[in-house]
């Protein structure tokens, strides 16, 4: 397994979709601060909770590396950059379980970029309901994934 990166644009877009929030907050039904951490040293983020601008930088490093190595592993063909930088924002934000059951990853391993890149477009419900920013997220990570590199 070849160590990789998100490239900047897809950092940017993770950091923009997410937000930072410094005082931990609901999202759903899951406790969450910074930039979209829910688990801080393997513990989930509680009602309450503070961290500085530093800590969510660290946070926010730390948990997509995870995504990182979860997409190296995952994902059989080659990807570009801007590809694994999509990837790394969409399962930043729907989590691997989910990823590993999905169209998306089973068109993407078959080779089927196209079909792969046509599924964002599903992720953008949450209980059933079209979120907006869940579809702006979609199409900026669909149009990075189709993005050559520069």
């Amino acid at each position: 397994m070849t160590l990789r990166f998100a490239n900047q644009t897809g950092r940017c877009l993770i950091g923009h979709a997410e937000g930072l929030r410094l005082e931990s907050y609901l999202d759903g039904d899951m406790w969450t601060i910074g930039w979209g951490t829910t688990r801080i040293n393997g513990k989930p983020v509680t009602p309450g909770m503070t961290i500085t601008r530093e800590q969510a930088a660290e946070y926010f490093n730390h948990d997509i590396a995870h995504f990182e190595k979860d997409i190296a592993t995952l994902v059989k063909v080659k990807l570009t950059d801007n590809q694994f930088s999509a990837l790394v924002s969409f399962l930043y934000n729907i989590g691997t379980t989910q990823f590993q059951k999905s169209t998306l990853l089973k068109k993407l391993n078959a080779g089927d970029y196209a079909g792969a890149a046509k599924e964002f477009e599903r992720w953008v419900y949450d209980n059933g309901n079209v979120i907006p920013g869940l579809v702006t997220r979609r199409q900026k990570e669909k149009e990075l994934f189709l993005t050559p590199d520069d």
